[in-house]
Formats: structure tokens, C-alpha cells, sequence
């Protein structure tokens, strides 16, 4: 090999001069281990983040659809104990009682809509979807807590914005790259007796 670069030299034919240096370069750099552990974290980490936020990301989706699902069940005690038709709940009462319970984590504004139904028995229960084609929310959500002995329903939607991009297409079942938060709550009335006149 040496030889036959020595003649190449005496040729002076062009480029294998340049090809000498750039071997001798690169046995060089193949040599020097500085930066490695730079490079490496450099490949490393943006998967690493990635993973981590999206992680974080599933874990607060989860909290928020426990923390409405705590709200609902706390709710829908008022309607089941007859409190509810006592004090003449409207639908803004209902809204105001489950956003006492989850307004740490959720936003009770326009993201959050709710669907009361009253029904005779636990066989006849059919509930309409609660996104239209478009991923939007329905319009023909009723407020019905019923009297004493009735099948009641009650349906609580969340709009969950998702953050991350990376997630979103995974996670995102609404318009607007949001995610459905569904709570629900199935319940026969109590006995009011006299609370309810």
C-alpha cells in the first residue's frame, strides 16, 4: 500500500494526496474518544423527553378523568337522596355542585357538559352519543333528576385538552385535539319521603 502511494506521489496524479491526509485524519478521529458521551446524550435524549412527557401527559389524563369521575359520584348523590328536587336544582346548581368537587383539576367552563335521564326501569336505559359526527359536543343534553323510585342517568363530558403533539393523535378522540372524559353515574332514586313535597 505504501509503495503504491510513494508511486502515486511521483505521479502527482491529483486527489490521492488529499485522499492520504483525509486516512491519516480520519485514524486520528477514530482514536480521540473526547465529546462522546455528549454525542451520545444528544442522541439519547430527545427520545428520552419524548417519552417522559408523554408519560406525564397520560398520567394527567387519567387523574382528571379519576378527579370527574369523584365529582360525578358526589353530584349524583344530591339528585339520588332527593336533595336535589328539594332545593329545585337547575341544571346551573348540578353544574356548580360537581365543579365544587373537581374545580382544582378541571375547568368547569364551556368544556364541560352534562346529560341527566330518567327512566322507568334499568332495562329500558338508552343513551344517545355523546359527540356528533363532527367530534363536537351533542346540543340535546336534558336535565331530569326524576322523583323517588326512578332509573336516573347521570353523564358527565369533559373536553381534555392533549399538549403534546406526540400523544395527541393517540389520545385525541374529539375535535380540537381534545380528549372525551366520560363519567357516569347509574342509580335508582331513594325513598324521599317527606324531603320532597
Amino acid at each position: 500500500m505504501k509503495q503504491l502511494i510513494e508511486c502515486a506521489r511521483s505521479m502527482r496524479a491529483p486527489g490521492i494526496g488529499n485522499l492520504f491526509r483525509l486516512t491519516k485524519s480520519s485514524r486520528r478521529l477514530r482514536k480521540d474518544k473526547r465529546g462522546v458521551a455528549s454525542l451520545e446524550f444528544a442522541i439519547v435524549a430527545t427520545p428520552f423527553f419524548a417519552l417522559l412527557f408523554a408519560l406525564i401527559e397520560t398520567m394527567l389524563v387519567f387523574f382528571a378523568t379519576f378527579t370527574l369521575e369523584n365529582g360525578v359520584s358526589e353530584a349524583a348523590r344530591d339528585i339520588r337522596t332527593g336533595q336535589a328536587q328539594a332545593a329545585n336544582f337547575t341544571q346551573q346548581d348540578f353544574r356548580n355542585a360537581i365543579c365544587d368537587e373537581v374545580g382544582f383539576m378541571l375547568n368547569c367552563g364551556s368544556s364541560m357538559e352534562f346529560d341527566v335521564r330518567t327512566f322507568d326501569g334499568f332495562g329500558n336505559v338508552q343513551m344517545p352519543p355523546p359527540l356528533n359526527a363532527q367530534g363536537e359536543f351533542q346540543t340535546n343534553y336534558v336535565f331530569d333528576p326524576g322523583q323517588e323510585g326512578d332509573v336516573v342517568v347521570v353523564r358527565v363530558f369533559y373536553s381534555y385538552p392533549v399538549m403534546l403533539p406526540i400523544i395527541g393523535s393517540g389520545m385525541a378522540n374529539m375535535s380540537g385535539n381534545n380528549r372525551l372524559l366520560v363519567a357516569t353515574a347509574v342509580f335508582r332514586n331513594e325513598p324521599f319521603g317527606d324531603l320532597v313535597q
